[in-house]
């Protein structure tokens, strides 16, 4: 008896041990991944991946994400979108009137990865692409103070949102999007009743928040981005818009210029 009650009580624990990249760790709400050190290391720069439209957190453990970040020593945490009826595969709304809060939902699961890993509460930084790019704008927009960085690849702020006090504190926004791409433009789109919202308008906001001149201070023309950089003028936070000549995509070299942003370089 007494070896059956500590087997029974060591089952929750081997449970939880068992989620990451592969297996979703659950929370009320929702699931999510994520790959890192365990507790009891020392704390660990963390790293928040909202994934695209028609994806899974689980697909984002590869390429430029596993080598840059995961295997770099961070904490990478992938949270789950909400369900796409009949299909496998999630989506980030990204707007007022979805059927989940998605913001409490993505602080609920950053609290739920502190207790499985050794995360740095003073580093954790945000990313996504597209419509997960999207989730990144509006966790800054409602959660700014909880984050030390944002990085944003194909997505703005969608409408409908509530941009009053938006972001809610000052920011370090990376914005990364392609010249060519068509299917979440510059400008956004409308989609039946609601819109992708614009890029320039997105910009504005957190240049607002940030007490930011208008115009960049610096401007860089490099081989794969170019680059517009307000670091100077503004009186909290920074801002930094790359440009690239693809389409709708996550380009080469994004995750290394993420993480010179997330550190500070």
């Amino acid at each position: 008896m007494k070896y059956l009650a500590a087997l029974l009580l060591a089952l929750p624990t081997f449970a939880m041990a068992q989620c990451g990249p592969d297996a979703a760790c659950e929370i009320d709400g929702g699931t999510y991944h994520m790959a890192g050190v365990e507790s009891g290391g020392a704390p660990a720069p963390a790293l928040v991946f909202f994934h695209g439209h028609n994806a899974t957190g689980q697909m984002i453990f590869r390429g430029g994400i596993q080598s840059e970040f995961a295997d770099a020593g961070y904490v990478v945490i992938a949270p789950n979108g909400q369900p796409i009826p009949g299909r496998q595969t999630r989506a980030w709304p990204g707007r007022e009137g979805s059927a989940r809060d998605d913001v409490s939902f993505v602080m609920d699961v950053v609290e739920d990865a502190k207790t499985k890993a050794g995360i740095d509460p003073n580093r954790i930084f945000v990313a996504g692409f597209s419509a997960g790019g999207s989730m990144a704008w509006l966790m800054a927009c409602r959660e700014a103070d909880a984050f030390a960085g944002f990085v944003s690849i194909a997505g703005a702020l969608r409408e409908p949102n509530d941009t009053a006090d938006c972001p809610d504190a000052p920011v370090r926004f990376l914005q990364i999007h392609g010249f060519a791409d068509n299917q979440v433009p510059f400008e956004g789109r409308a989609i039946r009743d609601w819109h992708q919202g614009s890029l320039w308008d997105s910009l504005a906001l957190a240049r607002t928040a940030n007490q930011c001149r208008t115009h960049p201070d610096t401007i860089e023309i490099g081989d794969q981005f170019r680059c517009r950089d307000w670091n100077v003028s503004c009186a909290n936070g920074a801002i930094k818009f790359c440009e690239h000549d693809g389409g709708h995509g996550m380009p080469r070299g994004w995750t290394t210029l993420a993480k010179e942003w997330f550190e500070g370089s």
